[in-house]
């Protein structure tokens, strides 16, 4: 269908910004693992030192687990034949916000609509995803 569509410089072009949202992607993935890596080192700098603060801690772990989203993402985009999963993206803004209601507790109310933000968000990933797949998911994890 895209041959009748666009004459053969546009699928050149085409091709062309292709392969370069790969190598940005790639290198993107580069320098998250370089950060993930970081944040290990600093989540075991903690633990030796004996850092008592929890909500320092959970901060820099759900900060490892964001980093380790969207490098996940990306290994995901290749192997999807080029497509984000709406899914990926629905996990980081639930991580994202369950970070920031643990690393800012000072404001309840700005609490209040983060929270209704994550049931926003784990709705809409009920709603995304086919009973299904989900049934699947669940049988695998028990195994």
């Amino acid at each position: 269908m895209l041959e009748i569509i666009l004459p053969e410089k546009w699928k050149t072009i085409s091709k062309g910004l292709q392969k370069l949202l790969n190598l940005s992607l790639v290198l993107l993935g580069g320098i998250l693992v370089f950060f993930l890596f970081r944040e290990l080192i600093y989540l075991l700098i903690d633990a030796c030192t004996g850092n008592h603060n929890v909500h320092d801690i959970l901060g820099k772990v759900l900060v490892f687990f964001l980093y380790f989203a969207f490098i996940s993402m990306i290994v995901t985009y290749f192997s999807e034949s080029h497509h984000f999963p709406l899914s990926y993206l629905l996990y980081i803004g639930i991580t994202a916000s369950v970070r920031y209601i643990i690393v800012n507790n000072g404001n309840p109310l700005a609490n209040f609509w983060l929270s209704i933000v994550i049931l926003l968000l784990a709705f809409s990933y009920i709603l995304l995803t086919p009973k299904g797949k989900r049934y699947k998911d669940k049988r695998r994890k028990m195994q």
